[in-house]
């Protein structure tokens, strides 16, 4: 049987990354409930006490914990449950620059650093919204300063994302730095346009207008050209027709314009789509109505944290931003995704769909989608009533696909009432699906033996515990017979195997759907037909 998932290598390299944050802040020894001011009392690394008496006041208990060790990954919105707008800490400007003075003096960055991440920052919350394929056409317009700076690194990495990004930088700094961003764009062949070459009506010609012309440092009333610019953004929300799709505006830190703690004061400023707010949100922030907002800079260190009382939604995974508040409500009849993909021809497919499925089940693999195995698994019993549930392909040979559950379950109930399956992959990141349908049957007990010893010992126990489908007390109830079950083997003695196994899917048709733009989506179907005695598989395409 071929087995579903390369055995990987540890490199060197993964092996030797340290990180100078980890050991400033690794608190691990302390209990989990620890609060962040406890840990910074107990953390006995020299340059972390140097840092931290640098920048703390007496040390007063911080409500958010911050704990040692990896933060779990999970959805942003899920991170957010308990983060709404109005839980999150918002700086004044006299706090924001405070910040940035100690980040850029004993803290040790420099200005280029926290603009690069400040710049991945907004290009991340941008596509986590905004999908090149309906928004690929975005304008940044910089300003002079720093804000200016942020939008130049923005586009860069927009241009990375897949984006095709235009630059309005009316105003350049003349400073190594910045005109080495200005380098770095040109390079990447990525237009620069004079205020003169932009279209009068700028909806037109671009999906997502970046406002990167100042921020919190800014003091005074535009002055031209910028004043214009902003008044061609304000005009966008005036001009908008019903139902006419219009550019969406993205502001970075604050809405340029806006008074840094009192917002849009006379409701006459930018209205943007998106802010994205850099390090921590601006008490002007809290006048933002538009769908989504944003946190970017992943960069406070912990002191920095607990000398502002910093409350901060925490970033999901590896994610250089997150969601401040809840998402907007969706219209789920309005969701629609316009596919690009490769076309998938007949000419171009494997003769037996085994080797088509093996390419492709590759192609996912090396994608990096999460468990490509993933499938749904649809039985029907004796009651005609279908039932669907996801499990994991755990083989796949030229007899078919194989995948264990227990013996007992629903599942396995209705395949003994009725041996006929149906499976589905779906990956969503190459816009593929595949179904396979056909008769099911048990797999021998040495192949079902020989797998179950082969799980780790605490999934052997687990398969013990759950007897599948039927209904339980509560969870105590799992969490005690596992934990039973545990020491009893906690000799490393031979778990036995409960009414538990394998099935084969033996395959009798594959249809292999790739999906394309305007919903022409291609679908090619294999079955199975005789010539000559022989075997063989037709192919034929369907109508989407």
């Amino acid at each position: 049987m071929r087995p579903l998932v390369p055995k990987g290598r540890i490199t060197r390299r993964s092996m030797t990354c340290l990180c100078f944050t980890h050991s400033l802040t690794q608190t691990h020894s302390l209990p989990r409930a620890t609060t962040f001011s406890s840990s910074l009392h107990h953390n006995r690394n020299p340059l972390f006490q140097f840092f931290s008496g640098i920048l703390r006041s007496p040390i007063r208990n911080f409500s958010t914990n911050f704990r040692g060790g990896p933060t779990p990954v999970a959805s942003s919105s899920a991170l957010m449950a308990d983060f709404d707008a109005d839980s999150v800490t918002y700086l004044t400007q006299r706090e924001a620059a405070e910040i940035d003075e100690t980040l850029m003096g004993p803290l040790g960055f420099s200005v280029d650093q926290l603009m690069e991440l400040a710049g991945l920052s907004v290009a991340a919350s941008i596509s986590e919204v905004y999908k090149p394929s309906e928004y690929s056409r975005v304008l940044t317009i910089c300003g002079p300063g720093n804000n200016g700076g942020d939008g130049l690194v923005a586009a860069r990495h927009l241009h990375h994302f897949g984006y095709k990004p235009f630059v309005c930088y009316p105003k350049r700094t003349p400073k190594p730095l910045y005109a080495g961003l200005v380098t770095q764009l040109e390079a990447l062949s990525i237009p620069f346009l004079s205020v003169e070459e932009l279209p009068s009506d700028i909806s037109n010609d671009f999906d997502i207008l970046v406002d990167a012309m100042f921020g919190f440092s800014f003091h005074g009333s535009p002055r031209p050209p910028f004043d214009d610019l902003i008044q061609r953004l304000v005009s966008l929300h005036d001009n908008n027709a019903i139902g006419q799709k219009r550019s969406v505006i993205v502001s970075v830190d604050i809405p340029s314009g806006w008074h840094v703690e009192e917002g849009d004061v006379d409701g006459t400023g930018i209205k943007p789509d998106m802010l994205v707010s850099l390090t921590a949100p601006k008490l002007g922030a809290k006048k933002f109505v538009g769908p989504h907002h944003f946190l970017g800079g992943r960069f406070v260190p912990p002191a920095i944290a607990e000398k502002y009382k910093l409350i901060l939604p925490p970033y999901p995974g590896a994610s250089m931003c997150v969601r401040i508040g809840k998402p907007p409500r969706i219209d789920i009849s309005a969701l629609r995704e316009n596919y690009i993909s490769p076309e998938f021809l007949e000419e171009q497919v494997e003769a037996d769909p085994i080797n088509q499925f093996r390419k492709w089940f590759d192609e996912a693999m090396a994608a990096g989608l999460k468990e490509p195995n993933a499938m749904a698994l649809s039985t029907v019993g004796k009651d005609a009533k279908p039932s669907s549930r996801m499990v994991l392909l755990k083989g796949l040979d030229n007899d078919g696909f194989v995948w264990y559950t227990n013996y007992e379950s629903r599942k396995a109930r209705e395949l003994s009432e009725n041996p006929q399956a149906s499976l589905l992959f779906y990956w969503d990141g190459l816009n593929r699906q595949v179904r396979v349908e056909g008769p099911v049957q048990k797999v021998s007990e040495e192949e079902s033996e020989q797998y179950f010893h082969s799980r780790p010992r605490g999934s052997q126990i687990g398969a013990i515990v759950s007897k599948q489908s039927s209904v339980v007390p509560g969870r105590h109830v799992l969490y005690q017979e596992y934990k039973e079950l545990e020491q009893k083997y906690a000799d490393g003695s031979l778990i036995p195997k409960p009414n538990w196994g394998g099935y084969r899917l033996t395959p009798q048709l594959f249809e292999f759907w790739q999906g394309q733009k305007s919903r022409l989506h291609d679908r090619l179907q294999y079955t199975p037909h005789e010539i000559n005695g022989q075997r063989l598989w037709k192919v034929e395409r369907l109508a989407p």
